[in-house]
């Protein structure tokens, strides 16, 4: 199993697919480390040699904030935003949807389900 910024990737899967299992980088991303690290998107990475393996290495290490470094960054923000006292700090703080969303419906995923509605039970006659 290739190891890249402390993430175990799959070997099973193209080398494309695989380095977007770490966080921060997603399709076009891993593209352009592939392109950089002049490897084939469409090998396995089972099939890859540790030279390339390196090489990938190397370019996500040199040019790209991943995994700790990035959470660690985004969490700041949110404190950030939260500490100034604006808008979307509010909501990130009550955990409500920030970008405008409508919340009398929908908007499960933040706010949580509240209760379950309860049917009405017909009596049965005997």
């Amino acid at each position: 199993m290739a190891r890249i910024a402390g993430v175990d990737i799959p070997r099973n899967k193209k080398v494309g697919i695989s380095i977007t299992y770490i966080f921060g980088i997603g399709r076009s991303n891993g593209a352009d480390v592939l392109r950089k690290a002049n490897v084939n998107p469409d090998a396995r990475v089972r099939d890859l040699t540790e030279e390339e393996v390196g090489r990938i290495r190397e370019v996500v290490d040199r040019e790209y904030r991943v995994e700790g470094d990035l959470r660690r960054e985004v969490q700041l923000n949110i404190k950030r935003l939260m500490d100034i006292g604006c808008y979307r700090g509010l909501r990130h703080r009550r955990g409500m949807p920030l970008r405008g969303q409508r919340t009398r419906t929908n908007a499960r995923t933040r706010r949580g389900r509240k209760g379950q509605a309860i049917g009405i039970k017909k009596k049965v006659k005997k």
